[in-house]
């Protein structure tokens, strides 16, 4: 915290643990870049995932209680079809192809019944998840 009570905003920031070709990639846009908002309620987290189509890439988002989120899935693209032609790849500054899995934590414990994830068409997948109900005093 600073001076005046507030968190500093590389408090906020979330370890994030990338495999596979994730962590293998070295060019192009990142897998696996996370932000987290937090309301009294719930948290929201989007994951960058660009180039990946849901449809084609299998992804999967587990949540546990305690507030800990993985995403996994699969990068295409070794080879690209289009209705007419099949490319073989031979320059790739995308992340590789193959399967990947990031995981993060989010700041405190969390209802995972109450998670809705959606991935958006411009490679964000966007979670809101709300946070337990505490019982009436």
């Amino acid at each position: 915290m600073n001076v005046g009570g507030s968190v500093v905003a590389e408090q906020l920031k979330p370890a994030v643990t990338l495999t596979g070709t994730a962590k293998d990639g070295s060019g192009g846009p990142p897998i696996g870049v996370v932000d987290i908002g937090e309301s009294e309620r719930s948290y929201l987290c989007r994951v960058s995932l660009p180039g990946l189509k849901n449809n084609e890439s299998n992804i999967n988002c587990e949540i546990e209680r305690d507030g800990k989120v993985h995403v996994y899935g699969v990068v295409t693209g070794g080879v690209l079809k289009d209705p007419w032609t099949m490319y073989e790849m031979k320059v790739q500054e995308l992340c590789p192809s193959g399967r990947f899995s990031i995981s993060f934590n989010l700041p405190g414990p969390v209802d995972p019944r109450l998670a809705s994830p959606n991935f958006r068409s411009d490679g964000i997948l966007e979670i809101v998840v709300s946070k337990p109900v505490s019982p009436p005093v």
